[in-house]
């Protein structure tokens, strides 16, 4: 399978994509890291540059060609790929194309429970924990089940439910950064949850939610810890 790192990922997050890679190998699976990889073009897409972004999706349309899977740690980025046959309808070079990258795109924990058929990963972490549902990977990619059996396997972790789980943290990529007030009461409101469950740990699986999310946590200068799902699945 190919490894589809995402730009946070890659730039502010690359534990996560070490601790991916580490699982799947564990799991039996020969990860390739097409180096050729871009930005799937979401960023810019959700901004309006159709024209602009569509010049990195066929790179990356291009660059996922051969691949048997495709797996991404990011349901928001997986989803954007899941999205290209529709921006690319009509085309007569690029629909079909994008129709095949879409076909074989996974999340991760997707990925492990769905096709690996894997529903516990041998994982151990101690620790009171709650889980931050993102809205992209839960709304629209449709991931809700496959993280919560992942964890709920994981030796020594006790989940308690995050208040509130179904509502935004505010990130919204670009949103956080259009509408920063807006996007700041809403992170303050999914923080207040999260210290109403008296957790440990936080736990997501979408590097932009996490990084808004523990940002936050950490100017209010409080002792939870943010983790990405595939940082505890890893552990051992």
């Amino acid at each position: 399978m190919s490894l589809f790192a995402t730009c946070l990922v890659d730039m502010f997050q690359t534990n996560v994509g070490k601790s991916t890679v580490e699982l799947l190998e564990k799991l039996g699976c020969e990860v390739v890291f097409p180096e050729s990889q871009v930005c799937c073009g979401q960023p810019s897409y959700n901004s309006g540059y159709v024209r602009e972004s569509k010049e990195a999706m066929k790179r990356m349309i291009e660059t996922f060609a051969d691949a048997e899977y495709i797996v991404s740690p990011s349901g928001s980025c997986a989803f954007m790929f899941k999205e290209y046959p529709r921006i690319f309808e009509g085309d007569k070079v690029w629909e079909k194309r994008a129709k095949d990258i879409a076909d074989k795109t996974f999340e991760l924990t997707q990925f492990i429970v769905d096709i690996l058929q894997v529903k516990d990963v041998g994982a151990a972490f101690e620790g009171k924990a709650t889980y931050h549902a993102s809205c992209h990977m839960t709304r629209l990619l449709g991931v809700k089940s496959p993280p919560m059996l992942l964890l709920n396997n994981v030796n020594g972790l006790t989940l308690t439910e995050l208040p509130g789980k179904e509502q935004c943290c505010g990130f919204g990529g670009t949103f956080s950064v259009k509408m920063a007030e807006i996007s700041e009461q809403m992170v303050d409101e999914k923080v207040r949850h999260v210290e109403e469950t008296d957790a440990d740990y936080l736990i997501g699986s979408d590097a932009g939610c996490l990084m808004n999310i523990a940002g936050r946590i950490q100017r209010k200068g409080m002792p939870i810890k943010v983790y990405h799902i595939a940082e505890v699945l890893n552990c051992r």
